[in-house]
This record gives structure tokens, sequence and C-alpha cells, in this order.
């Protein structure tokens, strides 16, 4: 258990980076009211170690998202400038949060594997998004493996996934560094976090394309499959 001192600690880090996130236009207000609220519960999850986690996906993400930024904004297919609101953060870090606070309750360690392969999934599925519309590349859609137009819900690139495993990789080492995980977790989670962007793309290409589910709720079942491996198999 931590002590009022540190709580308050992780109470006035998380004003700070919420309100970061704002100042750079990461999210709008109530994004980063949302943001907050997960920021402090993983922070109560997994001390400094679930802050650096968070931290790392938000930065990377961040940077994703802005590059190539005029030429995504001149095909359509750039995030707003205003940021993610509270839905579209919820719908990425809610299934870390809802780990987090299942340790907090139980304290079994799989939660906590559980919050790593979902914010590995956040950062993977981003990067290989924004990064894959940045770069050069013929996009295939992932089930018929047929050229689509760029911006196509299912759509894959190489550079786009290369950098979706760098993401995954990157924030499953910061959780092994931070003591967020164990060493023996890296790999699982990592790839937990792989499995995750992987099923966003199915998901993208069939229910999301077919109108029967959003690309919030897409997102969240990405994650939860991430989450739910790795707690499996660590």
């Amino acid at each position: 258990m931590q002590s009022e001192l540190q709580i308050a600690l992780f109470a006035a880090t998380t004003v700070a980076f919420a309100s970061f996130a704002r100042l750079l236009r990461g999210v709008t207000s109530s994004g980063s009211l949302a943001g907050g609220a997960v920021c402090f519960l993983l922070m109560l999850a997994g001390g400094w170690g679930g802050f650096a986690a968070l931290a790392a996906v938000f930065l990377l993400t961040w940077a994703a998202t802005r590059l190539g930024h005029r030429s995504k904004q001149s095909r359509g297919t750039s995030e707003r400038q205003d940021g993610r609101n509270a839905g579209q953060v919820l719908a990425n870090l809610g299934m870390a949060c809802a780990a987090g606070l299942a340790y907090i309750v139980l304290r079994d360690s799989r939660f906590l594997a559980a919050v790593a392969a979902a914010l590995a999934e956040v950062a993977a599925d981003t990067l290989s998004s924004e990064i894959g519309l940045a770069l050069a590349g013929t996009p295939r859609l992932v089930t018929t493996w047929k050229p689509v137009p760029t911006g196509t819900n299912g759509a894959i690139t190489l550079g786009g996934t290369l950098a979706g495993v760098a993401g995954a990789t990157l924030v499953a080492l910061v959780c092994v560094l931070t003591g967020v995980v164990p060493r023996r977790a890296f790999w699982v989670c990592a790839g937990a976090g792989l499995i995750g962007m992987v099923a966003d793309s199915v998901l993208g290409a069939t229910v999301e394309r077919r109108g029967i589910l959003g690309n919030n709720g897409v997102n969240f079942l990405s994650t939860v499959i991430a989450a739910a491996l790795a707690a499996a198999f660590l």
C-alpha cells in the first residue's frame, strides 16, 4: 500500500501530466480529465512504473500522430487537431485501467501483465496506423491482402507494421525496466500487444467496415484481447 505522501505525489503528477497532455493538444479537455483518472489509477497499481509506461505510450502516439501531419491532412486521414476526447482515451486505455483496478483489489500480478500488454497494444496500433499513413507504401487489406486506398479500415503497410512492433517492444521494455512486470513477462506482454494490433486490423476489416462496430469499440476490444492473452500466458 502507498503512503499518504506517495498518494499526494501521484495526484500532483497526475495533474501535471494531464495539463501537459492538454497543452500539447494531445487530448481535449474531456480527454485530459479521462486521461488523468487513468494515470492516477495506473500509478496506484504500478507505482512510478505505471506512470512511466503511460507516459511512454502518450509520447510515442503523440509523436506518431504528428508525423507527416500535412500529408495526412491533405488526404483527410489526420487526427483531430485538438486531440483525443474522453471516449477515445477510454477506448484505448479503459482496459489497462480495469486491469489496474483488478490488481489493486486482488493483488494478482497477472493483472499487471494485462496492464502492460494493453498499453503495448495501444502503442503498436497507433504507431502502425499513423506511421503507415505517413510513409509511402501500398496499403493492403489484412483479410484479403488486396491493395486498398490509404486510410481504409483494416489496411496495413510494411512500414506501419514494423513501427507497431517497435512500439509494443518499447512499452513492454519500459514496463520491465521500471518493475511493473518481471523480465520473464517481456515477450509475453510485447507479443500480446502485437497480437492485439493484428486483431485491431482484422476487426477493422470486418465488423468496422460493415458498420457493426465503431472505431472506439474496435480499439477497446483489441486491448481486451492483448490483456487477456498476457494474463493467460504469464
